[in-house]
């Protein structure tokens, strides 16, 4: 399958329009009619319905599979082109919110360092296509365990630290002085769904087994400071790890409970395509555990 007619095919797709995508790759509205008439001939089947546009049920069925074709050959082209350039001397890193924990930002280089903080599912995106030099995602995990993470690209994953967890609810909740609080316990409360800047809650609910954790209110940012500022008003729960939240004790209206059961932890790992150099390298080994 010609890579160049697939990505023709996902513009039009995408923009429900053959002169929209001729702008948007810079070509002429019949050469793009020609792209996708090209790949509908080598496939045997038509892809998109012509007015409106839109895909066919094989139109649908590609993209599912034309999105992580187009990100794997991205990522080849910026692998090889990391392995025959030599090394700027600076770091970009990808990285979820929780996933800068204090251990992290201690290991960061005093200079030279360009930080992108993203959603969880988009670190693998950034470094498997060569915008990050480095990425750090996190979740909910069993102690020592491994991350389960999307298959975007051939990356190494290393444990780059884990701590306990805890749930953020407003300082007046009748739960606010447990000394520790289980999460099934917690399924039917009210829940902030913030996958950007907490721990997204289908990791709760594969953590308890359960269907519960209804949202209350969703939150699309990555800014923690307003995660934990929805909690205390009492907009729902969050949990988030220990390090995220300090000298909470109740005050600023909020407060920080453990987690106690289930025994899960909050999990870091470190990302990369290839072997790090320079001062990717230098941070990837401060931060990996498996090297301590």
């Amino acid at each position: 399958m010609d890579p160049h007619l697939l990505r023709t095919y996902v513009t039009v797709a995408r923009l429900a329009s053959f002169s929209a995508a001729a702008r948007a790759l810079g070509y002429t509205q019949s050469a793009v009619s020609q792209q996708v008439a090209a790949l509908e001939q080598d496939l045997g089947a038509p892809l998109l319905t012509r007015r409106p546009v839109a895909p066919t049920r094989a139109g649908e069925r590609l993209l599912e599979h034309a999105g992580p074709l187009l990100l794997r050959l991205q990522a080849a082209r910026a692998d090889i082109a990391a392995l025959v350039g030599a090394p700027d001397g600076g770091l970009a890193l990808a990285a979820a919110p929780t996933a800068l924990t204090p251990r992290v930002l201690r290991a960061l280089p005093p200079t030279g360092v360009t930080l992108r903080v993203l959603p969880r599912a988009d670190v693998p995106e950034a470094v498997a296509t060569g915008a990050a030099d480095l990425g750090l995602v996190d979740g909910l995990a069993a102690p020592n365990d491994p991350l389960r993470l999307a298959d975007v690209a051939p990356l190494t994953a290393r444990g780059a630290g884990q701590e306990p967890v805890c749930v953020l609810l407003p300082a007046a909740h009748p739960l606010a002085h447990r000394a520790g609080l289980r999460l099934a316990d917690l399924a039917d409360a009210r829940w902030l769904d913030a996958p950007g800047a907490g721990l997204p809650l289908d990791h709760l609910r594969t953590a308890t087994g359960s269907t519960g954790f209804r949202p209350a209110l969703r939150y699309e940012g990555t800014d923690l400071q307003a995660l934990t500022a929805l909690a205390a008003a009492g907009h729902g729960l969050a949990l988030v790890p220990r390090s995220a939240v300090r000298d909470t004790g109740g005050t600023g209206g909020l407060a920080a409970v453990p987690l106690a059961a289930p025994r899960v932890v909050h999990r870091t790992e470190l990302l990369y395509a290839g072997a790090p150099r320079g001062a990717a390298a230098d941070f990837a080994a401060r931060v990996d555990v498996t090297r301590s």
